[in-house]
């Protein structure tokens, strides 16, 4: 419990105007040490392992949920509509696997290899290989699996890895925050980062309405049907609409999830977790008959429970106009630059 009180104070700050005063001198040793680990890799002091197939690299600047996860599920399952091979590599992070990288399966313990990692590995169906080293678990999967591009799930700050192409995700909620470095602010790398990308992209609310950063794609994640964790039912989550449920989010940013709900017509009782959190009994369990509903994510470590009341949502990402062809194009024309191209077509 206490711990999940300091991880809602510390993000109600970070999202705040002001930084975290006390921390100010620890942000400002954290902006130094980053800064020249980053000039060490830039200058051969740190080497930088190329691989023999392009690596695609979707991370963030920030802490908490951007739509990391639901982008790489996007960009895997399209590459794979358009011919190519692709791997996935994860940090698997909350797993407590003893030996990594460690190859994921859709069957795997979310214990061990974290729930990301399953979930990636269920929703893409392409190999995954976690593990903290991006470098070992990138070599790995090349071992063991025939794929032609990788896609790192996170990795963003892991330079040992060199990078065909980065795209940066931020939420178009909240920004950047506080605009501080940790721990002050919820910045790993400043601002002047985003220039570097290929792609910046902004994760929007239901309109997308909002003003977005000069040159920056906007994407929503819809939420469209829940599947019944005991039976695997499906029902459009419209038919909730009207219901008092109960919410149960352990992820980056869990009120945006119960706010998307809302955007649906429920009446939603929000049980906010920290993100990758283990989820005990008292945390799924309520005193009255409502549904529960929460993320595919904490499904995963769901999934051997019976519980009839307690529903997942899947989450989709949608883009507005022609942005998911022009990321496409621009994907394929980096594939097309390093003598990569599909191998079959699944029209």
């Amino acid at each position: 419990m206490a711990r999940r009180k300091i991880h809602a104070w510390l993000l109600r700050r970070w999202y705040g105007q002001r930084p975290i005063w006390f921390f100010i001198p620890l942000a400002g040793m954290f902006a130094v040490l980053t800064a020249v680990r980053r000039w060490c890799y830039r200058h051969g002091i740190l080497r930088v392992v190329k691989l023999p197939v392009p690596v695609i690299v979707v991370g963030n600047i920030t802490v908490g949920g951007t739509g990391k996860t639901p982008l790489v599920i996007w960009l895997s399952q399209s590459l794979q509509k358009q011919g190519y091979r692709p791997g996935i590599i994860t940090r698997g992070y909350g797993g407590q696997s003893k030996r990594w990288p460690l190859a994921v399966t859709p069957q795997a313990d979310p214990m061990l290899a974290g729930d990301e990692a399953v979930l990636l590995a269920i929703r893409t169906q392409v190999p995954v290989m976690a593990g903290p080293d991006r470098v070992q678990a990138a070599q790995n999967l090349l071992k063991e699996n025939s794929v032609n591009v990788i896609i790192s799930d996170d990795g963003l700050q892991h330079y040992h890895l060199a990078r065909t192409l980065s795209i940066i995700l931020l939420d178009g909620q909240r920004c950047l925050g506080n605009g501080w470095r940790l721990p002050a602010g919820p910045l790993r790398e400043p601002a002047a980062r985003l220039k570097e990308a290929d792609f910046v992209i902004c994760k929007m609310d239901s309109t997308m309405n909002a003003a977005l950063p000069a040159g920056a794609l906007a994407l929503r994640l819809s939420l469209e049907h829940a599947v019944n964790i005991s039976d695997g039912s499906s029902r459009p989550l419209i038919e909730f609409a009207g219901q008092q449920v109960h919410a149960v989010a352990g992820i980056g940013h869990p009120q945006q999830f119960f706010e998307t709900l809302g955007k649906y017509g429920l009446r939603v009782d929000g049980r906010a977790l920290p993100d990758h959190a283990e989820l005990s009994e008292a945390d799924l369990i309520f005193d009255d008959e409502a549904p529960v509903l929460m993320t595919e994510k904490d499904a995963i470590k769901c999934r051997d429970l019976r519980l009839p009341r307690h529903w997942y949502v899947p989450a989709s990402v949608e883009f507005a106009g022609e942005d998911a062809a022009r990321i496409l194009k621009f994907v394929r024309q980096q594939l097309t630059s390093m003598n990569v191209e599909p191998v079959n077509t699944n029209d």
